[in-house]
């Protein structure tokens, strides 16, 4: 292993210089020549810092804790993980991720990770909703993905579910549907409600009359598929914006049976972008894709801008589906998700 006593005499310098320089405290103490000539002889022979060594000198670890509810086990964990992975890659820290399914698992991991001297925590739900963050997490860097604390103090990112709703039914005016329906979710959800909200926001800019009976909330299997039934044919929409991918496969089959053509006779637009439904539905289904990627990013960057007391200013952003929101985004951060484009909208 080089050392940076090699590293010194092959430099003409000393060891401190040397240690200035490799730990990024050079600025202001270093000649820049110096500092440089340094990097190029650490580069040459192969120097690796020793992050224990480097753990001990600043009282960091340069670990990250990633706390899921049942994050890990849905469809779309691997977004989130991944982003945030990349991030923390980036940015010269470790994720170490836990998968937590009631308070005691989740007091357990969380006492699992503090005993490595984890710098911070990325604490995340499963849907976005409004959370009470455990006492233990209290003093630590934190910033929570997918979720808002009750007190709407600590820093969060989620996607913006009012822009959701009213992006996929703009869509859906633009196609020139005239009579369109909601086809919601009976959980009390914050998508719910903001998409909901986005819907009727929508309606109202195109010049269009809101009416309750073109919104019918579903759970899921036989009672949704008779709910989505009845509302064609008490109303006949023309455009249908659904809560989610998985109730506009609802949609497709009720068209089917009444012998309508999605995309022609009626337009379909859903969220989440899941590929089981919005790339395997004839025609495929024009959807709103949810920023995984993007919440797992920026909450790793904003979580090491708060460790490490830096703006991120100078950070070269990954290209994303849908644009991150500035690192000092207000509480919560909404990610403006981006509308994806197939054949369901006529």
């Amino acid at each position: 292993m080089v050392t940076m006593k090699e590293i010194a005499n092959k430099a003409g310098v000393s060891v401190s210089t040397v240690s200035l320089v490799l730990n990024g405290r050079d600025e202001g103490r270093v000649k820049s020549k110096i500092a440089d000539n340094v990097r190029a002889i650490a580069t040459k022979l192969g120097y690796q810092s020793n992050p224990l060594a480097s753990s001990l000198r600043t009282g960091r670890t340069h670990i990250l804790g990633f706390i899921s509810e049942e994050v890990a086990t849905t469809p779309y964990a691997g977004g989130m993980i991944l982003g945030a992975q990349t991030a923390a890659s980036q940015f010269g820290y470790m994720l170490i991720t836990v998968s937590t399914d009631g308070e005691n698992s989740e007091s357990e991991e969380i006492a699992a990770l503090k005993r490595y001297g984890t710098d911070g925590f990325l604490y995340a739900k499963m849907s976005n909703r409004i959370t009470h963050v455990p006492s233990s997490l209290a003093k630590t860097p934190l910033v929570l993905v997918d979720a808002t604390d009750s007190l709407g103090k600590i820093p969060s990112v989620e996607p913006d579910e009012f822009q959701i709703g009213y992006d996929a039914t703009t869509r859906l005016v633009k196609a020139g549907c005239a009579r369109i329906a909601y086809v919601g979710c009976l959980e009390p959800l914050i998508a719910q409600d903001d998409r909901l909200e986005g819907y009727q926001a929508a309606l109202r800019d195109a010049g269009l009359d809101y009416d309750d009976h073109l919104v019918v909330n579903v759970l899921n299997n036989g009672p949704a598929l008779t709910a989505v039934s009845d509302l064609f044919d008490a109303e006949h929409p023309d455009g249908f914006f659904c809560f989610n991918d998985a109730r506009a496969w609802y949609v497709y089959e009720c068209a089917a049976r009444r012998g309508l053509t999605v995309g022609k006779d009626i337009s379909v637009v859903g969220v989440d972008n899941h590929r089981v439904f919005a790339e395997t539905l004839e025609p495929m289904l024009t959807t709103v894709e949810l920023p995984h990627f993007e919440m797992g990013y920026w909450a790793v960057a904003k979580l090491v801008s708060i460790i490490e007391g830096r703006s991120m200013d100078d950070v070269s952003w990954p290209a994303t589906t849908a644009p991150l929101p500035p690192i000092d985004a207000p509480i919560p951060a909404k990610i403006h998700c981006t509308l994806i484009e197939k054949t369901s909208v006529k």
